[in-house]
């Protein structure tokens, strides 16, 4: 068995498109940048939300610190039309103006302190126009999604890009109560079947925001108003919703 990166190990890299598509997410995502002109993508990772907006004829931006995800969304059809950055939400100083920044992909809870989310909630600030937006995505704690992180409720079997067939499995750490602790740490195993069974595996670690931690960052950061829905269809957010997405001015 062998440690990797999820975002530096170029198998991984490959399969990062095959678990996680297109799908409600980024059609929520591409109706609201609809009276945007730009659009940066923090977190952009493989650059698939990012090239559907640019074939929409948006001016997009997308930034990421993994240089294997960049080298991907690079080389996706619509790739050159995408300006790329390697780097955080440092970066943000450079890209000029925005309209609309988008955190997908859950991003937000790989930020495990309030210190470390508040200063890129504060880079989008200092980024985008007066009246512009940021929008981005939390797993809702109530939800508690952790508890199917196991081997016996994760495990799957999925085709690889070249074929080949990969059985995928997560293994929560035992940890605080995430709903008083807030993080939740896990690994996850990647079996490639027609390599002799080798397994990967990657080591993660998220933290479960409340809705009133993100909106205390969120003003603090200096946005006012902000508007949350519980699911991609815009249902209002409860405690029975999955998700907790943003749309803050």
């Amino acid at each position: 068995m062998t440690t990797a990166s999820l975002y530096d190990d170029a198998r991984l890299v490959a399969l990062y498109d095959t678990l996680n598509p297109a799908a409600a997410d980024t059609a929520f995502y591409v109706a609201l940048a609809e009276s945007a002109e730009h659009v940066v993508d923090l977190g952009c990772g493989t650059g698939l939300l990012a090239c559907e907006l640019a074939t929409r004829g948006y001016r997009v931006t997308g930034i990421d610190p993994s240089p294997r995800m960049l080298q991907v969304a690079r080389h996706r059809p619509e790739g050159k039309r995408v300006t790329w950055i390697e780097g955080d939400a440092g970066a943000l100083a450079f890209v000029g103006p925005v309209d609309l920044l988008l955190m997908t992909g859950h991003v937000a809870q790989v930020f495990l302190d309030d210190a470390a989310l508040l200063a890129t909630l504060k880079a989008a600030r200092r980024a985008v126009w007066p009246g512009g937006r940021i929008a981005f995505e939390s797993r809702h704690p109530m939800a508690r999604a952790w508890e199917a992180w196991t081997p016996e409720a994760s495990r799957r079997q999925v085709k690889a890009p070249d074929g080949g067939s990969v059985g995928i499995w997560q293994e929560r750490h035992a940890a605080p109560d995430p709903l008083t602790d807030g993080r939740v740490a896990f690994t996850t195993h990647y079996r490639f079947e027609e390599n002799g069974g080798e397994t990967l595996e990657a080591r993660s670690e998220l933290r479960f925001w409340t809705r009133d931690e993100l909106a205390r960052l969120l003003n603090q950061a200096g946005f006012a108003r902000i508007d949350w829905y519980g699911d991609w269809n815009r249902a209002p957010l409860d405690d029975t919703s999955r998700e907790m997405i943003a749309v803050a001015r």
